[in-house]
């Protein structure tokens, strides 16, 4: 007999990482799940969209839930048994303080929290992070992996060392633009900024005398051809739950850069050239580390290639698995 297994997600006007990589888990799910997929009709804004949100979804449960794309409240009027939560990261704090911390702190993780069975984070960061301030109990929180679609596969290309292309994935604070723009001036390149760019970050461009190009709203097999034109990915962000950039780069072969903090070194493993963000001349010098050093470079590309194993979707998959299936045996 099939299990039924629900996965809750928001609805989002963009492509968000988690989402995509939520749907590649789905599909490498055994064959005894019967898999279903759930988008919060609105968008996760305002009290009666959230309320309405929360209604439905207690209407639709499963033999196992799955909440999964930051809409955690849906946990409320689910069973608490049958029901998975994945918390991807807790930027909140990095965001808000106060009465406004308080308020998300306990509405989107402390009740959500107590009404599942299982909390699954995707990195060895997150889980820390959450248990420094979030009281639970450690067993209740699992480490799995955000996975990467197969659609990322290895392509070969020659480096530009005369004038590389630079992709960097992300515009937000956390992405740490206007470091790696100083980093970059003087350095022959192209960069190729992926994400809305605000008047600020162009003023700073043209400070900088960057030669660059943006891209907005690709699909994500627009966004593959991007990462295969590439020479290199900057990836430096001061914050990321997991990195998922750091993964997709490793996939299509091309060497990355990425900061020592957070979730990043766990991710990237030996597959990055680690710096400091802060640190303007060392995300310089990794560069052109990367630029210069032919074979330091082919030994990031190798040493990405292997760790792009440990993301596959049926590993990622598997993990989730074994959890649906545990909450199944306590739930009956």
């Amino acid at each position: 007999m099939k299990r039924r297994i629900v996965f809750f997600q928001r609805n989002s006007r963009g492509g968000f990482s988690l989402e995509k990589a939520f749907e590649d888990v789905r599909s490498a799910l055994p064959s005894d799940c019967e898999v279903v997929g759930r988008i919060c009709r609105f968008e996760s804004k305002g009290l009666f969209r959230r309320l309405y949100n929360l209604v439905e979804a207690s209407f639709r449960q499963g033999d196992v839930n799955h909440i999964a794309g930051d809409v955690h409240f849906l946990s409320y009027m689910m069973s608490k048994e049958r029901t998975v939560l994945t918390v991807a990261d807790l930027v909140y704090r990095r965001n808000t303080k106060g009465l406004k911390r308080w308020i998300i702190e306990l509405l989107w993780y402390v009740i959500p929290i107590r009404r599942v069975s299982v909390v699954t984070v995707i990195s060895e960061w997150t889980k820390l992070e959450l248990l420094k301030h979030i009281k639970c109990a450690p067993s209740k929180v699992k480490v799995i992996p955000v996975s990467v679609s197969a659609k990322y596969k290895f392509v070969p290309k020659i480096f530009c060392s005369e004038c590389p292309k630079i992709l960097q994935i992300g515009t937000s604070p956390n992405k740490n633009l206007p470091r790696l723009f100083e980093a970059l001036k003087g350095v022959s390149c192209h960069l190729c900024i992926v994400g809305s760019i605000s008047e600020e970050q162009k003023a700073l461009l043209g400070h900088f005398e960057l030669k660059w190009s943006n891209y907005v709203g690709l699909t994500e097999e627009e966004l593959i051809g991007i990462y295969e034109e590439s020479d290199l990915v900057s990836f430096v962000s001061t914050y990321e739950g997991f990195g998922v950039p750091i993964i997709e780069a490793n996939a299509i072969g091309r060497p990355v850069i990425t900061a020592g903090v957070a979730s990043m070194p766990e991710v990237a493993g030996d597959a990055a050239c680690i710096v400091d963000p802060e640190n303007v001349m060392e995300i310089r010098s990794g560069i052109l580390r990367i630029i210069q050093d032919e074979v330091y470079r082919n030994q990031l590309i190798a040493n990405g290639l292997r760790n792009r194993e440990r993301f596959r979707s049926e590993h990622v998959a598997r993990q989730y698995y074994d959890i649906y299936n545990s909450i199944s045996v306590r739930a009956n």
